[in-house]
């Protein structure tokens, strides 16, 4: 399916995309299904309840990524992009309370979060690391309804079917795209190239031109500036907040420290030439901070790695010379299309390839991006999107006790000088290169296959059993 760069960057929560705003999503999709009269089982009753089993991933490290509070809320009739943090708090306290959820165009139903949403840790569902099952039952406790879905990586949600649907090769995607109008369907780095060759167009020229398709030009740029907003005012809020972020393992925010003593320094001779990479770490740091405390985030492409491309568009606004609004929706545009690339051809889930496929494909969305922005062809981009994912191959996914703090925090801060060292070397060469992104893309995906799974987004392994004795 062609993705929009609105769906490589969703508003939404943290601490996870996958494993937060993906439940989350499912679970409103399901009561979607209730509401439609979706044909139920049969002999079933009258609709009186909810439940559901989280399986692989979302079972191991679903309570550090609040699935269970994502799936509690899903059912209440929230979504991501429109939660209200403060009414959604009360509410899931009430939910724990009463035992009843009352969504929107839906009869009060029972649902007990503590016996109705099962953690399985000895079932992985076969489509994906990330798997869940919704049901809903009648007034006699006989099943209603049940759906399979999967949380497939930047709040990507797909049914069973759907998942298993997409098996029908780069033609048939090909295919549906040219049906569908749009003037540059690109399923490869190699394409893209061949496409901008053939038109004399940027990237970013033919990634808005396939958002035309979907949208006036108006109306897209409009939801643009709004993604930017959003990852700015997280920055900012980043930057101002201070304290002990939840999930007991004491991790204290730092981001506002760092800024002070940056801000103190400016002017100054105090400042050593590498301070470009503190400001790069501190706006990402504020990201996920941010992100780990549950705020409002951006999907880059995916919550765990949301701190990557703001820190790097930002830094392009307040550090680079020249930096323009234009350059601005560039670099979005372009970083866009390298990671619906990235998504189409090999993974952005850290459960299903490591680290790798959250920093890194961030990395090579922001290297990417930026090259654009500073004026780089079509080849020197390409080639800042290889460098960057290149030299994140292999990167595991290890978060200590299931949350997205230790090493996330700071793993964002050195993704994004890998992406600025990346776009900077780019800049310095004609654009060829040994390694095309294609193959750099397809060995993360192979890589991912051949990772262990203790290394994928389960908490079983690396860092996250290596912790200090204290």
């Amino acid at each position: 399916m062609f993705l929009s760069i609105f769906d490589i960057f969703k508003i939404g929560v943290g601490p996870s995309s996958s494993h937060t705003m993906g439940p989350m999503t499912a679970a409103a999709r399901f009561l979607e299904d209730l509401r439609s009269g979706r044909e139920k089982e049969p002999g079933a009753g009258a609709l009186a309840g909810l439940g559901a089993s989280l399986h692989g991933s979302l079972a191991f490290t679903g309570k550090g990524h609040a699935t269970d509070r994502a799936v509690v809320l899903g059912f209440a009739g929230f979504e991501p992009a429109t939660l209200d943090p403060d009414r959604a708090e009360a509410l899931e306290a009430e939910i724990n309370a009463s035992g009843t959820v009352t969504p929107p165009g839906l009869p009060p139903l029972k649902f007990q979060p503590a016996t109705d949403l099962i953690f399985d840790y000895d079932r992985t569902l076969p489509g994906h690391a990330n798997g869940m099952i919704l049901r809903a039952f009648d007034d006699a406790g006989h099943l209603y309804l049940e759906e399979t879905y999967y949380s497939i990586g930047g709040g990507f949600v797909l049914t069973a079917t759907e998942l298993a649907g997409q098996g029908e090769g780069p033609d048939a995607l090909h295919a549906e795209k040219e049906e569908a109008g749009f003037p540059h369907p690109f399923g490869s780095a190699q394409e893209m190239l061949q496409m901008g060759r053939a038109t004399g167009k940027s990237i970013a020229r033919m990634k808005w031109e396939n958002e035309a398709a979907l949208a006036p030009r108006a109306e897209v740029q409009t939801r643009l500036d709004n993604v930017w907003k959003a990852m700015d005012d997280c920055i900012d809020r980043g930057l101002r907040m201070e304290g002990e972020l939840p999930g007991g393992l004491a991790v204290k925010r730092r981001a506002k420290n760092i800024y002070d003593q940056l801000k103190a320094e400016a002017g100054t001779n105090l400042a050593q030439p590498h301070v470009a990479n503190d400001w790069l770490s501190v706006y990402a740091m504020a990201v996920n901070e941010e992100n780990a405390a549950g705020g409002r985030v951006v999907t880059s492409p995916t919550n765990g790695a949301a701190g990557v491309v703001p820190a790097v568009l930002r830094y392009y606004r307040d550090h680079c010379i020249g930096a323009t609004e234009e350059g601005r929706r560039t670099f979005l545009m372009t970083a866009a299309a390298i990671g619906g690339l990235i998504k189409h051809n090999a993974s952005i889930s850290g459960a299903e390839v490591g680290c790798q496929g959250e920093v890194g494909s961030a990395s090579a969305m922001a290297a990417a991006g930026l090259c654009a922005a500073l004026g780089g062809t079509n080849e020197q981009v390409e080639n800042a999107a290889e460098i960057a994912l290149e030299h994140h191959l292999g990167m595991t996914c290890d978060p200590v006790a299931g949350l997205v703090q230790v090493p996330c925090i700071e793993r964002n801060g050195l993704g994004a000088i890998k992406a600025v060292s990346a776009a900077s070397l780019a800049l310095r060469g004609d654009g060829t290169h040994f390694m095309p992104l294609d193959n750099c893309i397809e060995a993360m995906r192979q890589t991912g296959i051949d990772m262990s799974t203790k290394y994928k987004e389960t908490s079983q392994g690396g860092l996250a059993v290596n912790l200090p004795e204290c």
